[in-house]
């Protein structure tokens, strides 16, 4: 299973040269409206099932929640169902604020 660190996704969201990885942030929904990164898709966990299918199984996503617990079985449920480019945010959105975005509100 893979992982990015936050200083890593933070260089390669400001990286114009590259496409932006799809952010799906899967915390629930008031953890979400408390924090997020600009540009993440809100999918809870519990939806991801239901949902998946929306999702490209090609292109690279990152996987968030709060710690990297949630975000780790998502991604492993994805890459069993073929998504091939598909990682989880260390440390969470909790390690992004620490890390990349200290304004960031933390919970």
């Amino acid at each position: 299973m893979r992982h990015v660190f936050p200083l890593q996704l933070a260089a390669r969201l400001a990286d114009p040269g590259q496409p932006p990885p799809l952010l799906l942030d899967v915390r629930e929904t008031w953890e979400f409206d408390l924090c997020h990164i600009d540009g993440s898709v809100h999918m809870p966990v519990q939806k991801v099932p239901l949902r998946f299918q929306e999702l490209d199984p090609a292109r690279e996503t990152v996987v968030i929640c709060h710690h990297s617990m949630r975000s780790q079985r998502v991604a492993a449920f994805l890459e069993h169902r073929g998504f091939t480019a598909v990682c989880y945010l260390f440390g969470g959105i909790h390690a992004w604020a620490v890390d990349a975005d200290p304004a960031m509100r933390r919970y």
